[in-house]
């Protein structure tokens, strides 16, 4: 069984669209589609971009091969004249966008998709795929970053999601600030340090607890992190300290009330003379149980199905809309879904302090430039030709420091108002 192509991972109306508009002669008409969202998640007061580079890897590869198009044929998709199009298929157009690791608030126009009406059309679903994910993924994170006040965090969530989407997660996650994971593809391919030591299960397959933890630290090294709320967990931290000595990295605990148990860990491993081993903490943890923990003697924090699945958000609402035919803005006007016409230009507004103000949003224009502005947007593909990308750790610094300059209202988890308005000046 293989893998699908890219292009196959798409709707079956983007193909549609393609196969009308070729045949009444609108499929090369240029084009500029948005993508945006109307609204944030309830309860968040940013949103961060993420997925980027992924989707331009994706979109380098779209094509449709010869047992694609037979497909579309076989299955009455596509007429022949389409077939013919699609088995050319190259996008040619270009490709704008905010920065991985940008922050984005309702109406940024975060990623715009320029050229002709079918060559851009038949990528949406893939774009909205990639970027709802990970942006979600980001986002959740991102949240659980601040919540842990410096304190590190291991991804765990493989077990959770789909496997193609764990290791996008992965990659997500470490953009927001996690600093290990513990899915092996997300390491090899995106160069994030992975972590992981041993399960219940380990213990429970040796005859009693100190001979599971014997074999562990025999292979691994006193470096190694033991599990010990397999049975007791007072007796499981003895076991450790008399196992692998005071100088054991750390323990993890996985089960039971983190806060209270946290503290009576830390004064035991303190009293067995074991200061510096680290206490680590997971099972079911969000944003809001790591912020409850911030005042417990937790070294680390490990969040598995709340960061793959957004934290109770697990799609960033972002939609994919064509805001411009042949120079002319166009706009949907139904009421609850409303879009605004034009190519758009976005900058965001700070203090000399460096405090984020305003987002503004020109249609068909450029916003009048002032100090301490920083434009938002920047190129990923020129004439079909992907530009060079920042570095994945470059875009985690862009992330950190995006977040640093927003008003610390904006770092709340509680529901409030977005971290700063996104104002739309009116095309002159």
């Amino acid at each position: 069984m293989h893998s699908l192509r890219p292009a196959l991972l798409t709707d079956r109306y983007e193909l549609t669209m393609v196969s009308a508009a070729l045949r009444d002669g609108t499929a090369d008409r240029p084009c500029v589609f948005e993508v945006f969202s109307r609204r944030l998640p309830a309860g968040r007061r940013y949103g961060v971009v993420a997925g980027t580079a992924r989707l331009i890897d994706l979109i380098r590869e779209f094509r449709f091969d010869p047992a694609d198009i037979e497909f579309l044929r076989r299955t009455g998709v596509v007429d022949d004249p389409a077939a013919d199009w699609l088995s050319r298929y190259r996008f040619g157009g270009e490709i704008d966008g905010y920065a991985e690791g940008e922050l984005f608030f309702p109406g940024s126009p975060i990623l715009t998709v320029s050229g002709g009406f079918a060559e851009c059309v038949v990528l949406e679903t893939l774009v909205l795929s990639v970027l709802n994910h990970d942006c979600a993924v980001a986002a959740a994170a991102a949240r659980m970053v601040t919540a842990a006040r410096g304190r590190a965090l291991i991804e765990m969530g493989s077990r959770r999601a789909h496997e193609e989407a764990a290791v996008a997660a992965a990659r997500a996650a470490y953009l927001a600030g996690f600093r290990f994971t513990s899915n092996l593809a997300a390491g090899q391919r995106y160069g994030i340090p992975t972590a992981g030591t041993a399960a219940h299960a380990f213990t429970l397959l040796h005859e009693d607890e100190r001979a599971a933890f014997a074999s562990q630290v025999a292979t691994l090294g006193k470096e190694t992190t033991l599990l010990v709320d397999t049975y007791d967990i007072s007796q499981g931290i003895r076991n450790a300290i008399e196992v692998a000595g005071p100088e054991l990295r750390a323990v993890r605990i996985d089960s039971g009330d983190l806060a209270v148990i946290a503290q009576q860990s830390r004064q035991l491993l303190d009293s067995l003379g074991a200061t510096e081993t680290k206490i680590i903490v997971s099972g079911d943890l969000d944003e809001y149980a790591i912020a409850a923990l911030a005042a417990e003697p937790v070294d680390m924090y490990g969040a598995g199905t709340a960061v793959v699945t957004g934290s109770g958000a697990p799609t960033a609402g972002l939609v994919y809309k064509l805001v411009e035919v042949a120079g002319r803005p166009v706009v949907k006007r139904s009421e609850q879904k409303a879009t605004i016409g034009g190519r758009k230009v976005a900058v965001r507004r700070h203090k000399p302090t460096g405090t984020a103000t305003e987002e503004i949003v020109v249609p068909q224009g450029v916003p009048d430039h002032r100090p301490n502005d920083r434009l938002l947007q920047r190129s990923y593909v020129v004439d079909g030709e992907p530009v060079s990308l920042p570095t994945l750790d470059e875009s985690r610094e862009h992330l950190r420091q995006c977040l640093i300059s927003i008003p610390w209202e904006g770092l709340k988890l509680s529901a409030g108002d977005p971290a700063i308005p996104v104002t739309v000046v009116p095309a002159e």
